[in-house]
């Protein structure tokens, strides 16, 4: 059974989503923003539903953070929130957001929402630790146009089979690149397959890759 943890500070509103949930989902809950990322990393929650709008940590601050850090920011987050508008909106899918419900809450839309994210849960998250290093690459491959390119980019976070990185190139899920150590006088490591693409509007998107065949040295064994 997938695992959802409520974050509210109104134990009502803690109270009716977890009635109207735990037929479905194993239910932890908080009223404490601050123990938010305590409670992510000891529960390992399937996806976390976040109020805003708290007192001395707001949902805008507990979602940036559990989507910045990397042993949490594969947790899909939805929030729901008293307050409507567009500006919120934009502002918590910047923020790493994957929905957004006001109250009162449509539970048979929530409902949908989370079999459709939970149910499409990839495989290939990445198990292996992730540190946050910022490494130089280049990376040669086909993009969604089918036109090939080389680019210079630079990791976010790597593991032992993977990285994460931001490109200019707009690239398909399951494409594969060869991926070279350094942007000058290139080291190759091998090719990477992309797993994982984030949602929203950016010019530089952000892709998790996880390496299919490894012939080089990379920064993690």
């Amino acid at each position: 059974m997938s695992r959802i943890l409520i974050i509210d500070d109104d134990e009502a509103t803690r109270r009716l989503l977890r009635d109207r949930l735990e037929d479905a989902y194993e239910i932890i809950d908080t009223g404490d923003p601050e123990s938010a990322l305590a409670k992510t990393l000891e529960h390992k929650p399937d996806a976390i539903l976040l109020d805003l709008m708290m007192p001395n940590f707001s949902g805008f601050e507990v979602c940036q953070t559990l989507a910045s850090l990397s042993f949490t920011q594969r947790i899909p987050i939805f929030i729901v929130s008293g307050y409507g508008g567009s500006s919120y909106k934009a502002l918590c899918q910047k923020l790493g957001a994957v929905g957004y419900f006001q109250k009162p809450i449509d539970f048979a839309y929530l409902k949908v929402q989370l079999a459709a994210v939970l149910s499409a849960k990839r495989p290939e998250r990445r198990v292996q630790v992730r540190i946050r290093l910022r490494v130089a690459l280049r990376l040669r491959g086909i993009d969604q146009q089918g036109t090939p390119f080389e680019e210079v980019t630079n990791t976010e976070d790597v593991s032992a089979n993977g990285f994460l990185c931001r490109c200019k190139a707009i690239w398909k899920k399951d494409s594969t690149a060869e991926v070279f150590l350094g942007s000058g006088e290139q080291e190759y490591v091998g090719a990477a397959r992309v797993v994982w693409i984030e949602s929203g509007e950016t010019p530089y998107p952000r892709y998790g890759f996880c390496f299919v065949r490894k012939t080089g040295k990379w920064v993690l064994q």
